[in-house]
């Protein structure tokens, strides 16, 4: 009885902030990429703010945000919207290979920091998400998709990358200097052991865990399943080989 709690807001509230012209820019910039993103409504309160702060930096038609996504972004886009079969020539990181392929794309949308396409795969024969950025080249069939445009919210809701049951989940033991691959990675299980990790994530492809064992060096180790403890000295080995004189 008879205590109080005074809350203060922090002195700069006390007046409008004064933005310079950079930061307004920034600000204007950063919301433009922020509606770009699906599900964004254009003609909500983010949309009309901007407006406003484009009138006031004198900018009314806008600025363009060009957030990358190689050089067939826009031709995948334009199959999107036109509803057209298309051929692409992808280069798959997991496998470590170039393949071509018929695609049906649904959706082209922006996540994670990367741009991908959502599509049909007719040579996998169910949907397949792919990294713009590792696209290759793209083809027009000539051909109308008809069917597959209930996928895209799927699509654009879902993680870029899900693991399916059955690929096989694999333990590491990490290095301190390790710590970024429980952040960076989808890992189910990730349990701090002393200095260091001890992860569970799901492979579904062993050249893609070659690379991630390669690239950490003796800071990783494969404890189980016991198959795959020699994959990264076994995959240093051939890397020498190859370029042993």
């Amino acid at each position: 009885m008879g205590e109080q709690v005074r809350v203060r807001f922090a002195d700069y509230f006390a007046r409008p902030l004064r933005f310079t012209p950079a930061e307004g820019l920034s600000l204007l910039a950063a919301g433009q990429a922020l509606l770009a993103v699906p599900g964004s409504d254009p003609g909500g309160p983010l949309a009309g703010a901007l407006a406003k702060l484009a009138r006031v930096l004198g900018v009314e038609g806008g600025v363009t945000v060009e957030v990358g996504g190689g050089p067939y972004l826009s031709a995948l886009r334009a199959a999107t919207e036109r509803g057209e079969r298309v051929e692409i020539d992808y280069y798959s990181f997991g496998r470590d290979a170039l393949t071509t392929r018929q695609v049906d794309p649904v959706a082209v949308f922006h996540a994670f920091g990367q741009w991908y396409v959502a599509a049909f795969c007719h040579q996998a024969g169910e949907e397949r998400l792919f990294r713009v950025d590792r696209v290759r080249a793209v083809r027009p069939t000539g051909e109308r998709v008809t069917e597959g445009s209930h996928l895209a919210d799927e699509f654009v809701t879902a993680a870029v990358y899900r693991p399916r049951p059955g690929d096989p989940r694999v333990t590491l033991r990490l290095g301190p200097s390790a710590g970024w691959v429980p952040e960076s990675y989808p890992v189910e299980e990730a349990v701090e052991e002393g200095d260091g990790w001890r992860v569970v994530l799901a492979v579904s492809e062993q050249a893609w865990l070659e690379r991630l064992l390669l690239r950490l060096g003796p800071e990783a180790e494969v404890l189980e399943p016991p198959e795959l403890r020699s994959l990264g000295p076994e995959a240093a080995r051939r890397l020498l080989r190859r370029y042993a004189p």
